[in-house]
């Protein structure tokens, strides 16, 4: 064991969005590296059931669990359903978000504003609220590591594109590091990974599907990233490998 080192079982794991894209990703490498992973959705019931699928067919242990996680009933249930069908929560992944789709500022609607920052900020919060109350050493708990899901865009600003997505994860880092500080002698490490551009759906989503293949050539890489590589990234702060870190924002976009 590292020095300093909190040895933490990998126990239960809660990845929000994970029925696709890089939530996907996160969730099939935490299953294969010996997570019991809570396979989060909103919508798309089947893709979550063909995740968790996917993780139980190799051996491992996950169970899709339907929540939005804008809406605090519905984190409530996910953390008690995880809890009873999988076991005790010592990992958060929140990785739930959208992007509310390209606009200026002066274009953007109230309406927009409040779906991004309600699901992006606020819901990001209730999720690492109940995941603090169950692993806090403070509360009886045995610890455990936050990870969550930034982006590029919260450096760069998405000017003329999404300024909206943008401020909502430099939102989500402010809190990642304001938390980490007040729960690091508590046996919680919360960090963040922050994408550049990644190949998801998540541009075709948002109105844009050739977005990737023109921006291609601006990473100074050359290419775009992939979600097993950002999945990488998540699975190395949730591990004890990372026993000393903590309020990171590891940029994995390529140099970008």
């Amino acid at each position: 064991m590292a020095i300093g080192e909190t040895q933490v079982p990998k126990g239960t794991l809660i990845v929000t969005g994970a029925s696709r894209g890089i939530g996907a990703a996160v969730a099939k490498m935490a299953g294969a590296r010996g997570f019991r992973v809570g396979v989060n959705f909103s919508r798309d019931a089947q893709a979550a059931e063909d995740v968790a699928l996917e993780i139980v067919s190799a051996g491992g242990s996950a169970t899709a669990i339907q929540a939005d996680v804008s809406r605090e009933a519905d984190v409530l249930r996910l953390f008690e359903f995880a809890h009873r069908d999988l076991g005790p929560v010592t990992g958060l992944v929140n990785n739930a978000a959208i992007t509310g789709g390209f606009s200026r500022v002066e274009e953007v609607s109230s309406e927009t504003l409040t779906q991004v920052f309600a699901l992006n900020v606020v819901g990001a919060m209730l999720c690492a609220r109940e995941a603090v109350k169950r692993m806090s050493t403070r509360n009886g708990g045995s610890g455990g590591s936050i990870v969550n899901i930034s982006s590029r865009a919260a450096q760069i600003g998405g000017a003329g594109e999404w300024v909206h997505y943008a401020a909502s994860k430099g939102a989500l880092d402010t809190f990642t590091l304001g938390l980490a500080r007040e729960v690091a002698m508590e046996g919680i490490r919360v960090n963040g990974v922050a994408p550049g551009h990644v190949q998801t759906g998540l541009h075709a989503a948002s109105g844009d599907p050739d977005r990737m293949t023109r921006l291609a050539p601006t990473i100074p890489m050359g290419r775009l990233g992939t979600p097993e590589e950002i999945a990488e990234a998540v699975l190395w702060l949730l591990s004890p490998a990372a026993s000393y870190t903590t309020g990171a924002i590891l940029a994995v976009g390529g140099g970008r």
